[in-house]
């Protein structure tokens, strides 16, 4: 048996509600920006929720030619521009490496969602006359967005989408961590993208009553642990990693932000959409994610938790790291990112791994934002890094995603000493 090859992340990229880049996402964290704000995609008049976190001052013509904008849905734009910055930021020399050897693995909830509602509802304004968009079907489907990536760099190697709601990302994350351990490639690029504030996506969550519907104060709205949370805030993007084994990034010169040292996945096998009441899925997740990395739970610094802004959901996830961390849960900081960028779906394990990277690196933990009164339901010792960055040595940072269907996905990252 040969011992599992470690695996490093030599580049990020991100695009999101508070930011269009790394460094501008980075910033936004720090500076505890709401990305919240009216709908501007169509007039939410109609609907119980009438604001997102939505791109702001993004045009795709900035990075991709016309026509490929009229045929990609804009989840697999975002993921073009992501996966560009982050090839940029880990310096990988293209022409040199072995594009067998290199495979994209990625995270997408829904796909294109857009798409979708929009070919759906012309069909039905035209008489039922079934004259559909040719790129109606490759617009559409989740996988399109490795597979675009695959196409623009020529990366032949292993190349699906992996599809689990909100975890979708950080399965992606571990599928990647274990092809480059198990030796089949030596580079993964990988993550996850969203574009789902559409009038399908928002309809939709509202009627599961999953949405905030705090029209009167969006930027307030997303407020993870807060008693006064009502729902989360729908979020919009995409975040990029570049994964390589060890001896790759070393042998070219890499520099290296963080040892991907494990992944874990469970399911609760409880409900379509609520967490288990005990978190026993979550409970699982992080143990098993713990074992995988060969880690004790008092070598844990930071968690970013799933922490939606929704009544149960918060609830189950605290009283889960309770139970896994003991006295330890109350000296970690544990941070949701989702207060400022929203919910990115099928992208949130990206975007807040990379929080969690950027923690390590410059040891300081973005905040949880919006935190106005304390809910007696959940254990008030836990440090949830309220409305203030802190700084801290993070040596371990772990995250969690969990998503409808009871799928759970945990990740942890490791300072390289």
């Amino acid at each position: 048996h040969m011992e599992p090859r470690r695996v490093v992340v030599t580049g990020l990229g991100a695009l999101t509600p508070i930011g269009n880049t790394l460094s501008a996402y980075w910033e936004g964290l720090l500076s505890g920006t709401s990305g919240a704000a009216p709908i501007t995609y169509f007039d939410p008049t109609l609907f119980k929720t009438q604001f997102a976190c939505e791109l702001k001052n993004f045009d795709p013509l900035d990075h991709l030619d016309r026509k490929a904008v009229r045929k990609y849905d804009r989840f697999a734009q975002y993921a073009l521009v992501s996966v560009a910055e982050a090839l940029e930021d880990a310096a990988l020399p293209l022409e040199k490496v072995d594009k067998d050897r290199v495979g994209v693995i990625w995270g997408a909830g829904i796909g294109g969602l857009e798409t979708f509602q929009n070919e759906v509802l012309n069909f039905a304004a035209s008489n039922e006359n079934p004259r559909f968009n040719p790129f109606f079907i490759p617009k559409m489907i989740a996988d399109i967005a490795p597979g675009l990536i695959s196409i623009k760099y020529g990366f032949r190697g292993p190349n699906f989408a992996t599809v689990s709601a909100c975890a979708s990302a950080s399965n992606a994350m571990i599928d990647a961590l274990n092809y480059i351990r198990l030796g089949y490639v030596d580079v993964m690029i990988t993550g996850g993208s969203e574009a789902a504030v559409t009038k399908a996506g928002i309809g939709g969550f509202n009627a599961m009553h999953a949405l905030s519907k705090r029209n009167d104060d969006p930027k307030t709205a997303s407020r993870p642990f807060d008693k006064d949370r009502d729902g989360f805030v729908l979020g919009e993007g995409s975040g990029a990693l570049i994964l390589e084994s060890y001896e790759h990034a070393v042998a070219r010169g890499a520099t290296i932000y963080a040892e991907l040292a494990g992944g874990g996945l469970s399911a609760d096998a409880h409900h379509m959409t609520a967490p288990h009441p005990e978190g026993l899925g979550a409970i699982k997740v992080m143990e098993n994610c713990l074992r995988d990395a060969n880690l004790k739970p008092e070598d844990v610094d930071i968690i970013n938790m799933h922490g939606t802004s929704t009544p149960l959901g918060d609830i189950a996830e605290s009283n889960a790291i309770v139970a896994v961390f003991k006295e330890h849960a109350y000296s970690m900081n544990i941070n949701s990112t989702k207060s400022m960028t929203g919910h990115l779906l099928g992208a949130a394990g990206a975007v807040e791994a990379i929080a969690s990277i950027m923690a390590m690196k410059y040891e300081i933990v973005p905040p949880t934002i919006n935190h106005q009164t304390a809910d007696e339901g959940i254990d008030q010792k836990i440090n949830f890094t309220f409305n203030q960055p802190q700084k801290r040595t993070v040596n371990v940072a772990l995250s969690n995603t969990f998503g409808f269907g009871g799928h759970n996905a945990c990740v942890v990252f490791k300072k390289i000493h």
